[in-house]
């Protein structure tokens, strides 16, 4: 069932966009403990606390934080973890108008362990974020024209993601896809997109090129640019990211800062990037933005509220 209730105002139905996400909403659980446990082990964890996340949701939250004019499709459970979703998105101003509620699955969460080193270990029940369909896509086919970039992540069915880049392909959009949680893409999907964001281990499980340095993140790069990519970026961490496009090739180092929860550093990165692209930066400043914001991203707890402003980007210069 939509959301839409005629109530054009509450759902952003008027709003101008031009950077779509199509992807996952969840509620993240997240328990801080001292290690992560052995099988078989119990352990008595520090804080507890809950916040809106789902890969989609986060990125589509950072593109709106850091200055992005953002829509957003996405399915949530008719429960109150989709009603507090949905309601947080509008607090950010994201247009919500593509979002719906399933009648029979839950909405998805994630179970979160976070170590004193502030890495993390992930569990997710996706519910209704499974159910995303092409036909939620054609429903909603406005949203696809209107944008200018369009962000995707495979935490949604893969039949989902081909069909959006089919159409974004087809309409003259930049796609950029943040293939995780990893898995293998058909030959199909690569020429339809704009760029490929993937982490040291998905660009390894990708072109089958172990992924550790420079010398092996260029290599992979080539594998994705002879698919049909046209820009590669290679997230590694601290170090930055591992760029490949026309105009550079090389990495683009991060800041250095002190580390607390790496939690949603990917999806900040990726909706910094995609707000970068979107306001006419270069390829290689879109990124230099987006290793800011994914630096100030590991400096706070959660995922969400993790999640830089665009003031922090400015100031932190």
């Amino acid at each position: 069932m939509e959301l839409n209730d005629g109530n054009k105002d509450r759902y952003n139905m008027d709003k101008r966009y031009s950077l779509l996400v199509v992807g996952s909403s969840n509620t993240d659980m997240v328990v801080q403990t001292d290690h992560f446990p052995e099988p078989g082990e119990t352990l008595l964890g520090g804080d507890f606390f809950m916040n809106p996340g789902g890969k989609g949701a986060n990125q589509a939250v950072a593109a709106a934080r850091l200055g992005g004019n953002v829509a957003f499709i996405a399915k949530v459970g008719r429960d109150i973890f989709g009603k507090e979703t949905i309601e947080n998105l509008l607090k950010e101003g994201i247009h919500t108008a593509g979002m719906s509620m399933d009648d029979h699955l839950p909405s998805g969460v994630a179970q979160i362990t976070v170590d004193k080193k502030g890495e993390n270990c992930i569990v997710v029940a996706s519910g209704a974020n499974m159910a995303l369909s092409a036909d939620d896509i054609d429903l909603h086919f406005s949203l696809v024209q209107q944008a200018e970039i369009i962000l995707l992540q495979l935490e949604i069915p893969m039949e989902t993601v081909s069909h959006v880049t089919r159409l974004g392909h087809e309409a003259g959009k930049k796609i950029i896809l943040n293939p995780a949680p990893a898995q293998v893409l058909s030959d199909e999907l690569y020429p339809r997109l704009y760029a490929i964001t993937p982490n040291e281990s998905e660009a390894t499980l990708l072109s089958r090129v172990q992924v550790n340095d420079e010398s092996s993140a260029a290599r992979a790069a080539m594998f994705f640019h002879h698919q049909g990519v046209k820009v590669v970026v290679i997230t590694l961490g601290a170090q930055g990211a591992y760029l490949s496009s026309e105009a550079y090739q090389g990495i683009v180092p991060a800041p250095a800062v002190a580390v607390v929860d790496t939690t949603a550093a990917g999806d900040t990165f990726n909706g910094a990037l995609a707000v970068g692209i979107s306001k006419g930066m270069g390829v290689k400043e879109a990124v230099e933005f987006a290793n800011r914001a994914a630096a100030l991203s590991v400096t706070k707890k959660g995922a969400q509220s993790s999640v830089p402003r665009l003031s922090e980007i400015a100031s932190s210069k």
